[in-house]
């Protein structure tokens, strides 16, 4: 009932693809175009069509050296993406000082390749192109050409509001750059802690299973042991007792029918299905509570007997997991003593899982269930960060609801210390042969 080790799914961050970069600066290069004629053509601006093509066509040049020398579905390491976004801050400060610096409306625009870094690259590679973002749009306030303008009413802006357009850009890239990291890396997360709940899925899942095999392997060598077992009891009817082959024969024939008697017993035991198909309430809390026993920590099992029938459910991993994971936990936090009550009735089948521990300290109380959150006990037996992935509540709680339980956490009544853990069923649910894992109505 252990956290799934990092390296088992934690895979290095997918950094953005080569083609979508070459996509998203063929985009900028059209709607520059677009921007210049509709200024020069349409408003009759005067514009430096030579320098600004120029810029233009630098820019399309080498989209068609990275497009013909490169594979475009190639993921590009962060540095070359981020080299690639800053060469698209760079060109974009070039064509607004050639058109008006901060008065060009077009200077926001510096957002988007910081916005794309924030997505897909490293903090510190964003951080870097935000800097060089502000970088550029500084010196756009001191150094520019004209704005394009009527030449017989020049637009004159005051300072104080370029100033405010500088430092709107700013706050701009900072603020939402700061919102789209952090959203992108809440979903990363989340993908992650979902990635390794099915993995402890299909690793419960397995386990599950094998008396399905060990009936399938039953069926198959039944076959040939049997051809075993006769042949050496023919040959041992044709060799004579004085023979040194004689207790060779003797010993095949006993050990191919000891291995059919095994072999029946399991067969009988899988027919059956009651060892490993479905299993009391009580049986469940037993077998998740064992293997907790021996680490010096009291385990108290009280199962309150109701006038309706104990519950039988379904051998399901899910709830095996979710259930031990979440008495591991207690039993980790823990001082002396975890208590796992149980009790039932027609409707509802309900497990509470307690500890005298130091309880769950309230700004974690909020959050508890989310992935990458985790506190373990320390060196000093108090609370401390645990330097593992935290995940084990989150797929406890994560597995236990697609059962169709209902998980809350909470602390004792003060002065009493210690977390407490409540899950419940509805008991049709908890009872149903539904596929394990199967996410509720």
């Amino acid at each position: 009932m252990t956290d799934v080790a990092a390296s088992d799914f934690r895979h290095p961050r997918r950094y953005v693809r080569l083609d979508t970069i070459l996509r998203l600066r063929w985009l900028a290069v059209l709607g520059q175009l677009v921007a210049i004629f509709v200024v020069v053509q349409g408003l009759e601006f005067e514009l430096p069509i030579l320098p600004c093509v120029a810029v233009v066509s630098l820019s399309a040049l080498l989209n068609l050296v990275l497009q013909i020398a490169f594979d475009p579905m190639q993921r590009l390491e962060a540095v070359y993406a981020a080299a690639l976004l800053a060469l698209n801050i760079a060109e974009l400060a070039g064509l607004l000082f050639l058109t008006g610096g901060l008065q060009n409306p077009f200077s926001f625009l510096f957002l988007a390749p910081v916005l794309i870094s924030a997505t897909a690259l490293p903090m510190r590679l964003t951080v870097a192109l935000g800097v060089l973002a502000v970088a550029c749009a500084t010196l756009l306030g001191f150094f520019h050409l004209p704005l394009p303008w009527d030449s017989d009413d020049p637009l004159v802006l005051p300072p104080i509001y370029l100033f405010g357009v500088w430092l709107s850009i700013v706050l701009a890239i900072g603020v939402t750059s700061l919102y789209s990291f952090q959203v992108t890396e809440e979903a990363r997360k989340l993908s992650d802690a979902l990635a390794a709940t099915e993995l402890v899925l299909a690793r419960e899942q397995h386990l599950t299973q094998l008396d399905g095999l060990a009936a399938a392997a039953a069926h198959e060598l039944g076959t040939p042991l049997s051809t075993i077992f006769l042949i050496s009891r023919e040959l041992e009817k044709t060799v004579a007792g004085d023979n040194p082959l004689a207790a060779d024969l003797k010993t095949l024939r006993e050990q191919a029918q000891r291995c059919r008697d095994i072999l029946a017993k399991i067969a009988q035991l899988s027919a059956t299905g009651a060892p490993f198909d479905r299993m009391p309430l009580s049986t469940l809390i037993e077998e998740t509570v064992a293997p907790h026993r021996d680490f010096g920590i009291a385990i108290k099992v009280r199962i309150a007997v109701a006038a309706a029938s104990e519950p039988v459910g379904q051998r399901n991993p899910a709830i095996l997991y979710g259930v031990g994971n979440i008495l591991e936990n207690a039993v980790d936090f823990a001082r002396a003593t975890v208590e796992v009550n149980a009790w039932w009735n027609k409707e509802t089948v309900e497990i509470v899982i307690s500890d005298d521990g130091p309880g769950i300290a309230p700004d974690v109380l909020k959050r508890i269930g989310e992935p990458y959150l985790s506190r373990r006990r320390g060196a000093d037996d108090a609370q401390s960060e645990h330097g593992g992935l935290g995940l084990g509540v989150f797929i406890a709680r994560t597995l236990l609801e697609r059962t169709g339980a209902k998980v809350s956490f909470s602390n004792r009544t003060f002065p009493d210390h210690g977390a407490v853990v409540q899950i419940v069923w509805p008991r049709a649910r908890f009872e149903s042969a539904e596929t394990v894992g199967e996410s509720p109505a």
